[in-house]
């Protein structure tokens, strides 16, 4: 599979804000790998690092894999999970204002929870997947999208809702290229949340093999939609 690049360098604006923070917490580190990344992007661009780094991880399998890369860099993992469509969601187990910089790539938030955690003159960072892509795969599936509200315009205002002051974003609808069907549904075992509860290749091996004639056995293309949001916490 290979996607196409979106027009912003998220990992680079990222890298730069770790280097201006003091304390920083990344939301939803998976397995520490981006997180060690972009730190070590901050480093060779000359530094500093911020004093202090947490990270939450939401779900379970990840939390021990994320410990266990990050801890000899001294970061602390958070097991700690918050769906950005709960209207009463969990507070995040964080003191007012603790942090200077919060980044969010493709983790779900809760607006107000990340403005109550920010310092004054805070930046929150994110990238998130829209909820609207794979149209075709749900077209030939026959399924509803797993979260169909995260979209570009209403995620900027509930930031503007929450207090905050969005100071950059934008969003970019490009595609996902499969080599074959194939690669597609060897794609689809790692990502459950985007098919049918029920799938299988053998209960969907018809619909399936209609996309492989359909395509002639090469590649499939699929939507890919991404946003970004730079916010700031007025002082």
């Amino acid at each position: 599979m290979t996607t196409d690049a979106t027009p912003w360098d998220f990992a680079a604006t990222c890298a730069t804000a770790l280097r201006a923070a003091q304390r920083v917490l990344d939301m939803g580190t998976g397995g520490g790998e981006t997180l060690l990344a972009l730190r070590d992007r901050a480093l060779a661009e000359g530094g500093p690092l911020p004093a202090s780094i947490t990270a939450t991880e939401g779900w379970p399998a990840n939390v021990p894999v994320a410990r266990a890369a990050l801890a000899p860099h001294g970061i602390d993992v958070v097991a700690f999970g918050q769906p950005d469509d709960d209207p009463a969601p969990a507070p995040m187990p964080f003191g007012d204002g603790t942090f200077d910089l919060v980044l969010d790539r493709h983790e779900s938030y809760h607006p107000v929870e990340v403005a109550r955690v920010l310092a004054p003159g805070g930046t929150f960072l994110t990238q998130q997947v829209g909820g609207d892509e794979l149209g075709e795969l749900r077209d030939l599936l026959g399924h509803e999208p797993a979260a169909p509200h995260v979209r570009y315009a209403p995620f900027r205002q509930a930031l503007l809702d929450a207090g905050l002051e969005v100071t950059d974003g934008a969003e970019h609808v490009g595609r996902y290229t499969f080599v074959d069907v194939a690669a597609l549904v060897a794609y689809l075992q790692r990502v459950p949340w985007q098919v049918p509860e029920d799938f299988t290749v053998d209960r969907y091996a018809d619909r399936l093999l209609e996309l492989h004639r359909r395509t002639g056995g090469g590649p499939v293309a699929l939507t890919m939609t991404r946003f970004w949001l730079r916010a700031r916490r007025r002082t």
